[in-house]
Formats: structure tokens, C-alpha cells, sequence
């Protein structure tokens, strides 16, 4: 089961790369192919590669005022349609920033404003700024490929993880399922439980497989930081967000928290209005989601990337470190039919390319608990937008984006954005839910044995220990992870039970099936990867 978690994996590219469209040209066609070869470009590969004559640049500067000019009214309307509080965006153009504006609240209730200013947790957008400091400590892009120990952290395969480099875990393909270890964090473990864990996760083929996985991103940057005797926040402080003037920017949770100027995550409530009810600490995974920035900032960053690294006439980040991050390193997306192209992801970069031949760098971030964001890039225009949300992943900023890019190679959007991501996003959503409605529990449902055939301690090597244990009142309850977190049992038939998950990667009610002949249970929540499964002592 995969809920908002296959939807920050993919990204607003992937997502469309589904829906059979590109953002730069609204045709029908998916992600982008390599310009060279239409294949996956072989690892190793840097920009300096041999390639097909550049395209030429295609957007005048008057087409981008045009779509400057509906910029406003396009978030203004979308807020509207979706209730989202709060957005922040930034457009850089040549260099230069040539939009940057907030609209809406940083939190519902209050009367502050979204200013240029407001520090916005921007999810897996963190993803490829990470990639920008980490280019920014590499000598040569061929050090990308090279092997980076991180004590506490391996693989199930010995071999895997003694030649996994860091382009393999940045580009998430080292094998490991699907954002292994995210449900280890909503439990409450820490990045080293974590990191240490994911030596259980089961691999599919190294270098040919794409899975997405923030702690695998994570493990990564990790070891960089480790091998320059450095925190990663120091890391991403002294080689990216202090010599780029980005002094709202960090790596850290209470750094966001205590900004005075912040943007508080908010959620849907059934009714259609927001709320700010959850606050999402990602410290365990900060270089993979865990950045905080605001529109400013982030257009700093956006002038960097379009420039090759220079900001300002200094020279931040090495070209060709920064540029091979910005080529293909696995398909992600694979064709959806014989017309379509194939997506790629970069080392943070959803990597893709439209009928001109055109370089086009996206990524989106998402918090199922109150945010989303968006970066699109088209290179060769020198041209690019952030936008940065506090509500939960409804299509918003990626339609922003998209439009924009719409209007500025049509004069006009050649359809409405908001309503093919928006349903996506939701359809993502629901496809995270069990089959099972153990809300409804079947007609004929058989009765529960005696509480003490399911009480007791229960031990698994992955997700530790489990307890369930008897209330007052005549019911079980269920806990879970390091602090414990403590859920209510349902009865649904038999000795099957349900509980209501919560965190990041919540899936509404999951089923919780005991085997008291065999003493185990097994939570099928927990369970995608066959590590659900939980044996009494």
C-alpha cells in the first residue's frame, strides 16, 4: 500500500508523465526522453558527453511577461478552487527575479500574511538543493560515482553495499523498496534506527531498478557529511545557503519552527476548510525532505542553477558538478504507450525533455500532514518557478507551475491544470487504501476468542516491538515504535482487527490479523515489503 508516498516519489513529471502530458508544450506526450539516445543514459555519463546539436531558445521575453501577467489571477483563482491558505512564488528570468510574491495566510485563523519572506517546509523539493550542496563539496563529476562509507548503514546484499555511490541513492536506484524506512520514522524512530534498519529491507536489482526512498537520498548525503567531518546541516550552511545569501534557508525543524515568519501546514477537513492540525518534524530524513526556505530564497537558488552555478558573479557551485545532476541517471517513468516518452530522475531532478529538444528539471514536494511545493526549470530559456504551499498535496503548486509554462510557450494555457492534478493527487491518495472497508465489518462476522489469546509482547526485527494489551473497558489496543504510540483495536471478524493509522503515510484503517496457533500477528499496514509480521515471545 502506498499513499502520498508514491505521489512525493514521482513529483509533479511523473505524475503527468501518467496523464500522457508535458508542461512546456501541453501535448500529448509523457516525461521526456534523452535528447541523445532516447535510452537511459549510462552511469557515469556527464554533460560533457557527446549529444545532438542544442536546441535554440524558443520564449522571448515578451512571452514570458504575458505569462507573468496571469501569474496573479492563476494563483489567486486556484487558492479559490482549493481553499489553500497560503502560497509563496518566484519566477527568475535571465538572471534576474522577476516575480516574488505571497498570497494568503501563514496560518487559518490568524490575520498575518504569506510575504516573499515566509519560511515554508518545502518536502521532497529539499531534494534537489541537497543535490546543489553536494555538487558543491565534489571535485569532479566522476566523484558522484564513487563509493561513500556511512557507519550504521548497509544493504541486505554485502556486495550492494560496498559499490553503492552516491548517484545510486540519489538517483534511487540502489534497489531498496519503495520509501523504505518512511514508516519507521512515522512510528517515531530516529535517521540512525532507521538507517540501521534498512540492511532487512528486501532489494530488487541494483542500478536497474527505480524506487524511490528518502532515507536511502538520505543515507547518501549522510555519508558525505560524515566524510568531511561535518553535520549536514553545517554542510548545506557553509557550501550552499551562506555563500548564496539564503539566510532563511536550513536543514532543521526548529529552525522553521521558531522563524517568526512561518507558514503553519495545514490539512482538509471533510467540510472543504483547512486546518492547521499536525506539525511534521523531518529531521530523520533533512536532507531528502527536510529543508525549510521561503520564495526569496529560493529564487537565489533558482538564479544559481540557471547560471551553472555562479550567483551574483561568484562562483558557488562547480559547473560540472552542478551539471550532472542535471542528467538522466534511471528510468523512472517508464512509456505509457508506443507514443509516449520515457521519464527519468536525475541525481534530485526529475529529468525529462519536450518535442524542441529542450532540457526540463522538475520536482515537487509533498506532506500528507500540510504542504506542497514545486520547482520547474527550463534551462536553456533560463527560465524558472518555485512555488511553495502550506496545505496538503491538492495539484495546486504543480498546476501553478504548469500553467505558467503553458501560457509562456502558447500566450494562453492549453488546458486547466488544476483539473488534471488535483484529481491525481487524489487518486494517488485512495490508491494508498486497503482493499478491506474494516470500517464495516461483514454480516456473518465470527467473534474474537478471549482477550488473552492476543495479548502480549510481540517482536520483529524491522519495526521492533508491538504490544497489545487489554483495557478496562473491555477492549485491546495496540502500540507501536520507540515512544510507544498507542492504538485502539476494532473488532472486524474473527481474529482479524483494525486500527486507524496516523502520520505522514496514514492509510485510513489497516488490518491487524492474529495467528495465535503460530503467535504472531501480522499488521497489514506495515507489511508491503513482507516485514509486517510480528512473532509473541
Amino acid at each position: 500500500m502506498r499513499t502520498l508516498r508514491a505521489l512525493t516519489a514521482a513529483g509533479a513529471a511523473a505524475l503527468l508523465a501518467a496523464a500522457g502530458t508535458t508542461a512546456a508544450t501541453g501535448t500529448t506526450a509523457a516525461a521526456g526522453t534523452t535528447a541523445a539516445t532516447g535510452t537511459t543514459a549510462l552511469i557515469g555519463t556527464t554533460a560533457a558527453a557527446p549529444g545532438p546539436p542544442t536546441p535554440k531558445p524558443q520564449i522571448t521575453d515578451a512571452q514570458v511577461d504575458t505569462a507573468l501577467r496571469r501569474l496573479d489571477a492563476t494563483v489567486t483563482d486556484m487558492m479559490r478552487r482549493t481553499g489553500v491558505p497560503g502560497v509563496s512564488v518566484a519566477v527568475v528570468h535571465d538572471d534576474k527575479v522577476v516575480h516574488l510574491k505571497g498570497f494568503g495566510l501563514r496560518r487559518v485563523g490568524d490575520k498575518a500574511a504569506v510575504d516573499p519572506d515566509t519560511v515554508f517546509q518545502i518536502a521532497s523539493l529539499s531534494k534537489p538543493v541537497s543535490s546543489t550542496v553536494v555538487a558543491g563539496v565534489l571535485k569532479d563529476p566522476a566523484d558522484w560515482d564513487r563509493h561513500t562509507e556511512l557507519p550504521g548503514f548497509a544493504l541486505k546484499d554485502p556486495w550492494v553495499t560496498s559499490h553503492v555511490t552516491t548517484a545510486d541513492l540519489f538517483s534511487h536506484r540502489s534497489g531498496l523498496p519503495d520509501h523504505a524506512g518512511d514508516l519507521l520514522e512515522d512510528l517515531g524512530y530516529d535517521q540512525a534506527y532507521v538507517l540501521d534498519h534498512l540492511r532487512l529491507a528486501p532489494l530488487t536489482p541494483f542500478r536497474a531498478s527505480y524506487a524511490y526512498t528518502n532515507f536511502g537520498f538520505t543515507a547518501a548525503a549522510e555519508a558525505i557529511a560524515r566524510s568531511r567531518n561535518t553535520t549536514w546541516q553545517k554542510l548545506s550552511a557553509d557550501t550552499l545557503f551562506t555563500p548564496a545569501g539564503m539566510t532563511h534557508t536550513s536543514t532543521q525543524f526548529r529552525a522553521f519552527e521558531t522563524a517568526p515568519d512561518h507558514a503553519a501546514t495545514h490539512v482538509r477537513n471533510p467540510d472543504g476548510s483547512w486546518s492547521p492540525r499536525f506539525v511534521r518534524d523531518p529531521d530523520a530524513q533533512a536532507p531528502a525532505g527536510g529543508v525549510s526556505s521561503t520564495a526569496r530564497d529560493m529564487s537565489r537558488w533558482l538564479r544559481l542553477q540557471l547560471s551553472g552555478g555562479t550567483l551574483d558573479g561568484k562562483r558557488i557551485v562547480p559547473a560540472d558538478t552542478l551539471a550532472r545532476t542535471h542528467v538522466p541517471e534511471i528510468v523512472s517513468q517508464p512509456p505509457a504507450a508506443p507514443t509516449a516518452r520515457t521519464g527519468f530522475y536525475g541525481l534530485g531532478w526529475n529529468v525529462s525533455y519536450d518535442d524542441a529538444g529542450r532540457l526540463r528539471l522538475s520536482h515537487s514536494g509533498a506532506f500528507a500532514l500540510g504542504a506542497n511545493t514545486n520547482v520547474t526549470m527550463l534551462p536553456l530559456e533560463r527560465l524558472g518557478i518555485v512555488v511553495l504551499t502550506n496545505g496538503a498535496p491538492v495539484g495546486l503548486a504543480d498546476a501553478v507551475a504548469l500553467d505558467f509554462f503553458d501560457t509562456a510557450e502558447h500566450a494562453k494555457p492549453t488546458t486547466d491544470w488544476l483539473a488534471l492534478t488535483g484529481p491525481l493527487y487524489a487518486q494517488l491518495d485512495e490508491a494508498g487504501r486497503s482493499p478491506t472497508d474494516y470500517a464495516r465489518p461483514p454480516a456473518a462476522a465470527k467473534p474474537a476468542r478471549q482477550d488473552s489469546a492476543y495479548t502480549g509482547t510481540y517482536e520483529n526485527p524491522y519495526y521492533g516491538k508491538l504490544t497489545v494489551a487489554a483495557t478496562g473497558a473491555g477492549g485491546l489496543t495496540l502500540s507501536l515504535g520507540p515512544e510507544p504510540m498507542v492504538f485502539t483495536l476494532t473488532h472486524y471478524d474473527g481474529d482479524t482487527f483494525s486500527y486507524e493509522t496516523a502520520g505522514e503515510n496514514a492509510v485510513g484503517r489497516t488490518g491487524v490479523t492474529f495467528s495465535p496457533s503460530e503467535h504472531t500477528v501480522r499488521v497489514e499496514y506495515l507489511d508491503a515489503d513482507h516485514l509486517g509480521t510480528f512473532t509473541r515471545g
